[in-house]
């Protein structure tokens, strides 16, 4: 059985030929039996009626649409239900982009699409693991903004490092994540170490600031 799904995100949406009359006329032409249709932006997710389509296909059914961003504006979203149909034995039909997963030629594009889709997802992945391992080693610690007051994360860094309480009690009594108490850690260490390295106060090399260093700044303006 072809079951058509349409959808509008607002209802004066015919000007630009996407109106729900058309595409269900559309649909029609292209053999659906019946037709589910939303008026929803396609961002969202609460589309009661492609729910309800999802739920009544069956193995050897087939979902049509007029063009691929009737099911969603992500290509990442459409790709994967439509790894989803494929695992159940549905097939797939785009009337405009001539997408058809019931004939091998279509079942073969798709696939490659699918294998691009994944290999950008992890590339994306590891572009972002590289970035996070650089900014630890640069001292930077990424992550949300701690939601507690500066006197309560002073607090529990006191507290963990003496031993008063162990990171899971902290977590537990301030109401945290156990994770946002090691990246509090972690960032008081970083700041101690930078501190360290570079005295507060100073506007300039710490080096420079050295009483035998004294003069040298002048020295070097006037040679320039």
């Amino acid at each position: 059985m072809n079951l058509g799904y349409s959808r509008v995100s607002t209802t004066d949406q015919g000007k630009n030929g996407h109106s729900l009359d058309a595409q269900q006329a559309a649909l029609k032409a292209a053999g659906c039996e019946r037709i589910f249709a939303d008026t929803a932006s396609g961002r969202t997710t609460d589309r009661p009626e492609l729910k309800h389509l999802l739920d009544q296909l069956r193995k050897d059914d087939v979902l049509v649409v007029c063009k691929l961003d009737r099911l969603s504006r992500s290509l990442l979203d459409v790709l994967n239900l439509m790894d989803k149909l494929a695992k159940q034995g549905i097939g797939f039909r785009s009337l405009s982009e001539n997408v058809d997963t019931t004939t091998a030629s279509g079942r073969a594009m798709m696939h490659m699409v699918m294998v691009f889709a994944q290999f950008e997802r992890d590339m994306l992945s590891e572009r972002t693991r590289e970035g996070l391992q650089e900014a630890r080693r640069k001292g930077k610690v990424s992550g949300r903004p701690f939601k507690l007051p500066e006197h309560q994360r002073r607090d529990i860094v006191k507290q963990v490092r003496s031993g008063e309480k162990s990171a899971a009690d902290a977590a537990r009594y301030f109401g945290i994540s156990q994770s946002a108490v090691s990246r509090l850690l972690a960032r008081a260490t970083a700041k101690e170490i930078k501190a360290d390295a570079w005295p507060r106060g100073t506007r300039t090399d710490p080096i420079m600031q050295h009483p035998c260093s004294r003069g040298l700044g002048d020295g070097l303006r006037a040679e320039s």
